[in-house]
């Protein structure tokens, strides 16, 4: 997959520390490593507004969106809009799943499961850490 933006690692590290990101933001949004459950800092938060792409600020989802799916980590049952998050298949760690991207600078996000609880039937279980969260 090719993005609008793309950047080297030192690039994309800088950016993120300028962000004041948390550590682990480099190696989930580049790297798909997974934060531990129930530490990020968005998983109770259910405050109003739009939560961002850490990497490139591109909009992903609407706190209307947002569940709780008791895994310890944000999810929401649909993208913000069409192409906002693309997805591919993931082969790792013996499992197939579908792992979330964001659709403007391939940033991983998490993955995307078909056990929601609304109507889209859909889980987008996110690192917090890929987040940034803009309060209404």
């Amino acid at each position: 997959m090719t993005y609008p933006i793309t950047k080297t690692d030192d690039e994309w590290k800088a950016l993120l520390k300028a962000k004041g990101a948390e550590p682990v933001a480099f190696e989930v949004t580049r790297h798909a490593a997974t934060e531990r459950p129930f530490t990020g800092k968005y998983a109770d938060n259910y405050k109003d507004g739009s939560y961002h792409c850490i990497c490139c600020d591109k909009p992903l989802f609407t706190s209307d969106t947002k569940f709780d799916a008791g895994c310890g980590w944000p999810s929401f049952d649909k993208a913000i809009a069409d192409g906002a998050v693309a997805t591919r298949s993931d082969r790792s760690h013996g499992m197939l799943r579908t792992e979330a991207l964001c659709g403007h600078c391939g940033a991983h996000l998490g993955h995307l499961f078909e056990d929601g609880p609304t109507d889209t039937g859909l889980r987008y279980c996110m690192n917090s850490a890929s987040l940034h969260f803009n309060p209404a």
